[in-house]
Parts: C-alpha cells; structure tokens; sequence
C-alpha cells in the first residue's frame, strides 16, 4: 500500500506498506481526501511541537467507511465520514469532565501516531461522524473547522461581543466562520494584504486590518469607542501572543488557538487592571464535530474559496517541497487519494 512518510524535516518518501490489520472497535477506512494543515507544514519545516520523526502525516481526512468492524456504533460500508483524530484514553480527569480534546495521553492522528496520507487506514469507529450530504472534501475540512469551532465556543462569544481575531490562515478562516456565526462584531487582524482582502471578499469581513502602532485605535473605531471584549489569537507567534494583553476591553477576553515552543509573557499589572481572562483552546470535542457538520450542511459555513491546491498523494514528495510549503499563495491545499 502506498504511504507517504515524512522521514525527516524537509524529506518526504513514497514507501509500501501492508494493509492495516483489524483490532477491536476499529473501522476499515478509504482515505479520499486529505487536508494540509499547519501542523503538517510545521512538521515538515522542523518546527512542529510534541513530534517526532519519522512520521505519516494526514488528520484532516475525508473517507468512506469499508469496514464498520465490531462495535460499528451505527455506521455502515459506504458511509461518507470526517475522522476526529484525536485518540482519547476515556479515564483521566479531561476525559471523566467532558473534554476528551485535552486527555491527559492524547495521541493525535498524524501528529504523535501515524495519520492518513494512505489510501486505508484503521480507527476507532466512534471517531467516525458521517454525513449524507457532504463530500470528501468537505469532511476533510471538518477537523479545521472544528478547530475555529471550538475556539469560538471557549470564547462564549454572543451578538453584544467585538472580537478580533488575529491571523487569517486556515486556522483563522475557521474561527472567523464560527465568529460570523455568533452574531459578533468582528475585526480580523493580519501582515498579508492578499488574505485581507481574501477576508474581505470571500468571507464579508467589514474590517481588516494590519497589525502596528495605529492598531489599537482603529479597533476602538470599529468598536465605538472600545476596544474588543474578546481577542483570539490564531498566529502561533509569540511576538502576537504578546501583544494580544495590549488589545482587550477591561474585562475582555483572550483566547490562544495558535501555540509555539516556548513562553508567552505579559505586564502583570496591566493585566490585572484589566482583568483579563486568558484561555487556551485545543482541538475540538465530538459535540463540536457534529455541529460543524450540520452548520456546513446547512450552508451556514461554506469552505468551498478556502481550497486553492490540489494534488494526487503519490506526488506528494515531490509537490509539497516545491509547490506547498513557503509557499504564500497556498490558502489549503487538498490531496486527493487515488485507488
């Protein structure tokens, strides 16, 4: 079986592989599509936190259901899924209170066990949430939105928030997607004019703008006199993450999707006199998956003028070096899976 490997920063290789053998409770799946994350891309540049190597990529995926195995959880062959690939125990403290997104021994597909750029794969049936009316590349793109999703929902944003969030890549675009859906004002902030005006134009956002000096103020504008009530932060840079205490109302908010290897630090009494409220946000949880699906089903979230690459998985090694990776242009790229 074809399996694409990322054996070391920066080297791909196309190596065979058995088929996946059974184990209990898991599903026999087709691995259509595949979504490139940052995640991947930070693997591949050597920057890529909690990973190590060599490793398969792929934990957006989109695929059908071959085998439902033996604790099916009401799937069935031919069933058309997104995968949650976040592996959780089922025991530990996150787990028993609801937030199997943050297990204490989280193993993510693709990032700290083998993923998905194959075209068979095995996982547990319960992280198969399959719809009737999405395609493949559709439900690959759940697990970004999820990401936004969840953020979103740890931010508790409701229609009398102002919230900026900072960093319009993928990571960004989904958070903005469940922003809008809130009913927030909403302000996105970015360095690259070609994803502020994709903000502006693909996605409606009335106010993009670049970070600097100016910033705070013309946040205010936007906000009537006030700066936002929440801030979440998808850029993983540290210098932003900082920045970020400058940027809240008194009483706001800020919430960390974007994370980095290292310490983010803060002027304490600004922080207190503010008295800010500091929240990280991981993955998502199935609850969020399910809601993801039924808002893109119902054409509430549309990921449609994110994809702006495409490729087949065997040319992978030789695509994702020259074509993908640094390159500015890529919004999403989408990989198909052939056979």
């Amino acid at each position: 079986m074809l399996t694409i490997v990322l054996e070391q920063p920066g080297g791909f290789a196309a190596v065979d592989r058995p088929e996946p053998a059974a184990a209990p409770g898991t599903a026999l799946v087709r691995v259509h599509r595949i979504g490139v994350c940052g995640t991947d891309l930070h693997a591949f540049a050597g920057k890529q936190p909690f990973f190590t190597y060599p490793r398969v990529l792929g934990h957006e995926l989109g695929v059908e259901v071959l085998d439902p195995g033996d604790d099916p959880q009401g799937l069935k062959a031919g069933d058309r899924c997104s995968v949650e690939p976040y592996l959780n125990c089922g025991h530990c403290i996150a787990c028993r209170r609801g937030k199997p997104n943050c297990c204490t021994t989280l193993q993510v597909l693709g990032v700290h066990i083998d993923g998905g750029m194959a075209p068979r794969l095995r996982v547990p049936a319960r992280k198969l949430h399959k719809s009737t009316r999405l395609d493949y590349e559709q439900l690959a793109l759940v697990e970004t939105l999820g990401i936004g999703a969840h953020a979103v929902e740890r931010a508790q944003l409701g229609n009398d928030d102002f919230v900026l969030v900072i960093g319009a890549g993928p990571i960004g675009l989904s958070v903005i997607q469940f922003a809008k859906v809130s009913g927030a004002r909403l302000a996105v902030m970015d360095v690259s004019d070609t994803r502020l005006a994709f903000c502006r134009q693909q996605l409606g956002v009335a106010h993009a703008l670049k970070p600097g000096a100016s910033a705070p103020d013309e946040l205010k504008k936007i906000g009537g006199g006030d700066l936002p009530t929440c801030v979440i932060d998808a850029t993983g840079n540290p210098g932003s993450m900082a920045g970020c205490f400058e940027l809240p109302a008194h009483g706001g908010r800020i919430v960390f999707v974007g994370l980095f290897q290292g310490d983010v630090t803060f002027n304490d009494p600004n922080f207190h006199r503010r008295e800010l409220t500091v929240m990280a946000s991981r993955n998502a949880t199935p609850a969020t998956f399910r809601e993801v699906i039924r808002l893109v089903e119902e054409g509430q979230v549309d990921t449609r003028p994110w994809i702006t690459h495409r490729f087949q998985l065997a040319d992978t090694p030789r695509v994702f070096p020259t074509e993908i990776a640094g390159n500015a242009a890529v919004l999403k790229a989408m990989i198909e899976v052939s056979g």
